[in-house]
């Protein structure tokens, strides 16, 4: 607020994160919120996470025609939601298991690389052949817009257990303890062709599953547009992806800075809800597994 220079008079409303999420980050938040509302004679307005993901890729874009369909890949979630009107969503699709972002993290941890993962490999999988590993999709019944990402994590750490590598993982740690943030020509220092192959492979069939599935719900919802946010949205290779395929609909994403959780994507969505005429009373919950279905 010193920042803005703005005194809590000035504004219309308080936006906060309701949930889904874990439930003590979520009581910090809305509780805080919840004060300052009460403090300062406020509307409180409570967020779904997943809807701020949403207007994320729609923050530069004020023209909307519905339905749109929306993929918000992060590390705790893979979701598609059918967008068929203001703030009024469907469920298409969604993971099994791993979300995106837990694969990429979970690979990373299990090669060395660190936390978060996504960025590093990101990184560093356009120095490896993408098609060195024939990694597999899934195949599952029921929803075929369903994600499932645990099958590749494994067959990732199949590859690991035979592949020799120990010392080159042991000496990324090394190299991760000392300086905290390697820069990518420090990571290919210590990282053997092997292994950025398969990092590359890892990550094209991340980008075929994400991008199969969202295009194909795109298509069966006859959607004006495609949305691409979370985490995974700053993604690299999932944008060039999504550029090279051309589809027949405009594809918007958030600001790399934007795509990762972040207040502003919450007070977006506050304010159309807060344009709608929605307020909250302070016996709001915080509610771990919020569904998103307004």
């Amino acid at each position: 607020m010193q920042a803005a220079g703005l005194a809590f008079s000035e504004l219309d409303a308080i936006a906060a994160t309701q949930g889904p999420g874990l439930v003590g980050s979520l009581l910090v938040g809305l509780t805080y919120a919840k004060a300052l509302c009460l403090a300062h004679n406020i509307p409180l307005i409570g967020v779904h996470h997943l809807e701020g993901h949403i207007e994320a890729a729609l923050m530069d874009h004020d023209a909307r025609e519905y339905p749109m369909l929306a993929l918000v890949a992060s590390g705790g979630h893979t979701h598609l939601f059918a967008c068929l009107a203001e703030g009024e969503y469907r469920l298409e699709g969604r993971t099994r298991d791993d979300a995106a972002g837990e694969a990429y993290d979970k690979v990373a941890k299990l090669l060395g690389f660190g936390y978060p993962g996504g960025p590093v490999l990101d990184a560093l999988a356009p120095h490896g052949d993408p098609y060195a590993i024939r990694f597999t999709s899934p195949k599952m019944s029921g929803n075929d817009l369903d994600f499932s990402f645990s099958g590749l994590k494994t067959a990732v750490l199949r590859w690991y257990e035979q592949s020799g590598t120990e010392a080159e993982v042991v000496a990324r740690k090394e190299l991760m303890a000392r300086l905290g943030r390697p820069t990518v020509e420090e990571w290919l220092n210590v990282t053997s062709p092997a292994t950025l192959s398969v990092l590359a492979s890892f990550q094209r069939v991340v980008i075929q599953e994400l991008l199969k599935r969202a295009t194909a719900a795109a298509e069966r919802l006859g959607a004006k547009a495609l949305l691409v946010s979370g985490g995974v949205a700053a993604n690299r290779g999932l944008r060039a992806e999504l550029v090279q395929s051309r589809l027949p609909i405009p594809v918007y994403f958030p600001e790399p800075k934007w795509s990762t959780d972040n207040g502003v994507m919450i007070a977006l969505a506050g304010a159309r809800h807060f344009a709608r005429g929605h307020r909250h009373e302070f016996t709001l919950k915080a509610a771990a597994n919020l569904v998103l279905s307004r």
